[in-house]
């Protein structure tokens, strides 16, 4: 069981920096994220994409933003689940609260805050017959463990961002058999992006296939070989030992449409006349997975967000105790011991 303070479902740019807000309350925030890494959209869809609305940036990436915002978290040493889904909450005889996930992982708080920006992400699935069969045998939807990958033949298909920056990071850092495959011939990935695979595949270290995709998986057990098609209808067989379909993610409210809240056209609905509130006492959503009057999905509104729900949660950990809200210029950022 992991303990904290706050339960923060959704690891984000909203979700990371709720961690900031909560620990200059000294309160402690654990983080379940269904996408292995902290980020969400911004790291998984389009890293290296350029965002002009955060305030005090005329433009700063995604990734960067990602970076910038965890390196702001991090004095407060936040706690992270990773790769696993929120798939049920408890509310507990003493009203905290037990989020369980679809590994069994179980973390216990007396608050939630939910900033999971449009629900579970679900990875977009080629047609593929046996495509299921192959899953978790040498087919991912995301790349987890790059480093165990070397010296293997990877074929990875997708003509956005994450595609080609995991195309180029295999290319480059492991002595691999890369291949790239997309069903057009443009790209919609970041050009510095681009321009650096087909560089690549002027150095051998990448093979290209244009208006193509793959038709057929092939191996006993495991992946071994797929078959390549084009759109001349010319088939290419390849030996491959991982093939990665990053063809992006479809968002889902999945298992919080069953945690009890009152929902209102696949949002959670909140008190954002008071502090961002469900209707259940003690969980809060912000971010774009929240609905109210008015409501605008934006990173720059889900900031605002969560530091008016982390004010209320502290009220409801602490009653007794007054917190006078204090600007950082004057108590700067004091974190937390990591052996506390």
């Amino acid at each position: 069981m992991i303990k904290t303070d706050i339960i923060i479902i959704g690891a984000g740019p909203v979700g990371l920096f709720t961690v900031f807000e909560a620990g200059l309350m000294k309160l402690r925030c654990h983080l379940i994220d269904t996408i292995p890494q902290i980020g969400g959209q911004l790291s998984e869809l389009y890293p290296k994409k350029p965002i002009y609305d955060i305030p005090g940036f005329p433009s700063i990436l995604a990734g960067k933003l990602v970076e910038n915002l965890m390196e702001q978290a991090s004095p407060f040493n936040p706690g992270f689940t990773l790769g696993e889904r929120a798939e049920k909450i408890v509310k507990n005889n003493d009203n905290s609260f037990t989020v369980i996930t679809d590994k069994n992982t179980e973390h216990n708080a007396p608050i939630v805050i939910i900033s999971g920006g449009l629900g579970s992400f679900e990875p977009r699935k080629p047609k593929i017959d046996n495509l299921s069969f192959y899953e978790d045998k040498g087919v991912n939807y995301m790349v987890k463990n790059p480093e165990n990958l070397n010296k293997k033949n990877v074929f990875i298909s997708g003509g956005g961002d994450s595609a080609l920056d995991w195309a180029i990071y295999f290319a480059e850092n492991s002595d691999n058999r890369v291949g790239l495959i997309h069903r057009s011939s443009n790209f919609r990935a970041h050009k510095e992006s681009v321009e650096k695979i087909f560089l690549l595949e002027k150095q051998n270290k990448i093979k290209i296939y244009l208006n193509s995709q793959v038709t057929k998986l092939k191996g006993e057990n495991n992946l071994n070989q797929i078959i390549i098609s084009d759109d001349s209808g010319n088939n290419t067989e390849v030996k491959s030992d991982h093939w990665f379909p990053l063809f992006g993610l479809i968002p889902r409210l999945g298992p919080i449409l069953n945690w009890g809240l009152k929902i209102e056209k696949n949002a959670i609905v909140v008190n954002n006349s008071l502090d961002y509130s469900t209707n259940i006492k003690g969980i809060f959503a912000v971010g774009d997975i929240n609905t109210y009057q008015g409501k605008l999905k934006l990173i720059l509104c889900g900031f605002h967000e969560a530091t008016v729900a982390v004010k209320a949660a502290y009220k409801l950990i602490n009653p007794e105790k007054k917190y006078v809200m204090k600007y950082t210029t004057i108590q700067g950022v004091q974190g937390f011991e990591k052996n506390n």
